[in-house]
């Protein structure tokens, strides 16, 4: 059982929930260094999503900021925590475990990148999740050395535990190809915006068309439960190292350039000049993948089975088929009545409300946000939820503050 810190009355503050204007309206104040940020619904009629208002207080003039990320819809209410001078937690009233927490980026270093483009004031969204998710997996190499069947070979053995990425791509579908399953397709204007705000983690124009590796797209197999493979070349795993997401760098080698030609030559599906120019290409990839420290590791495909196995050994898989994602949620469903305080080091109490003191100490949750990982444009990990063991003293004082 883990051990629940003690409840102290200096270290603890209540925080205000959004008050109701009038039917299915909210706002909220926070004040973070000289700013005051106002966030709400804009009206009865608008759709259900959060505003935000940047006051400079020195100036006493309103700004309306550059909003990036996707924002919390479906508002019953909601309660604010500033953590620290760059971000507010926000806690959806009445919403299931997947959509209770939110953060507001108002001073990160991806809003100030972002700031420094746009030339104005930019916040930045970004959805919370309960727990780790275990680190990418990125796997290079050139084009016949065996990587997409070290790759399949792993999807087939573990099913539950690996999932591709859906790539992005601006061309328009071909024969049965669906959207969302074999691409993401999309228009060349919207996915140059998103190139241009940090969205995406590798990209590259091929033939006119743009194609690449939303942050999105791998966030999404990671809240499916499983850890996503990225088979990219070496200049893609570049840009992927170059980027915020932290992932396990794989290099995958052929015995020789000798047994690589033979393995193109034997598939039979290309021309000659092909094979030349896949030959010429793998072999400034070999010199970039071994020699240039890119990649944490380095594994040569001179047996396919003994290869995967050292894959299997290097991914901790040797005699383990259970899941390798940490536990993500309690399934803790978040009553629209609760109130909410900070104490010191980012944790939060969220407290169920109750007439009885019984049921105080058996509704009160404890949401840990020390140790957060990621944010915008994916998803802010490490959140822990448990529930609070607070001695009679800590009640008496949260229910003094309540």
């Amino acid at each position: 059982m883990r051990e629940t810190p003690a409840f102290y009355a200096e270290d603890i503050q209540d925080f205000p929930s959004g008050n109701s204007l009038k039917a299915r309206c909210y706002k909220t104040e926070i004040n973070i260094g000289d700013k005051m940020y106002v966030i709400g619904q804009a009206d009865e009629d608008s759709a259900l999503s959060v505003r935000v208002l940047v006051r400079d207080k020195s100036a006493a003039q309103w700004i309306y900021p550059t909003v990036l990320g996707t924002k919390p819809r479906n508002i019953k209410g909601f309660s604010a925590v500033p953590l620290g001078q760059d971000k507010v937690l926000i806690i959806k009233k009445g919403a299931n475990p997947g959509d209770c927490f939110w953060f507001l980026e108002v001073d990160t270093g991806y809003v100030r990148e972002q700031q420094k483009l746009c030339g104005t004031k930019v916040v930045a969204w970004s959805k919370g999740a309960i727990g780790n998710a275990e680190k990418p997996i990125v796997i290079s190499g050139p084009s016949g050395v065996g990587k997409g069947t070290l790759i399949n070979k792993l999807m087939e053995e573990f099913p539950l535990l690996f999932g591709f990425s859906v790539s992005h791509t601006t061309r328009s579908p071909r024969n049965m190809e669906k959207d969302g399953v074999h691409y993401h397709f999309t228009q060349k204007g919207a996915m140059e915006r998103d190139i241009k705000e940090g969205k995406f983690l590798e990209y590259a124009s091929v033939h006119g068309n743009l194609y690449g590796t939303s942050i999105e797209a791998v966030e999404m197999v990671a809240d499916e439960g499983k850890r996503c493979i990225l088979d990219i070349d070496v200049q893609g795993a570049r840009s992927v190292r170059a980027s915020s997401l932290e992932a396990v760098f794989i290099f995958i080698c052929p015995p020789s350039m000798e047994e690589l030609e033979n393995r193109l030559r034997a598939r039979g599906t290309e021309t000659e000049e092909q094979i030349l120019k896949r030959l010429q290409n793998a072999k400034t990839e070999l010199e970039q993948g071994v020699s240039s420290g890119l990649f944490d590791h380095i594994l040569y495909n001179d047996n396919l089975e003994e290869c995967y196995g050292r894959l299997k050994k290097l991914l901790g898989l040797d005699g383990n088929s259970g899941s390798s994602l940490q536990s993500l949620s309690l399934g803790v469903h978040l009553p629209l009545e609760h109130s909410v305080s900070l104490v010191r080091d980012n944790r939060i109490i969220i407290r169920c409300s109750s007439s009885e003191l019984k049921e105080a100490a058996t509704n009160m949750i404890v949401l840990d946000a020390s140790s957060l990982k990621g944010g915008a444009p994916g998803r802010t990990r490490g959140l822990d939820m448990y529930q609070a063991e607070p001695c009679y003293e800590g009640l008496e004082v949260i229910n003094k503050l309540s």
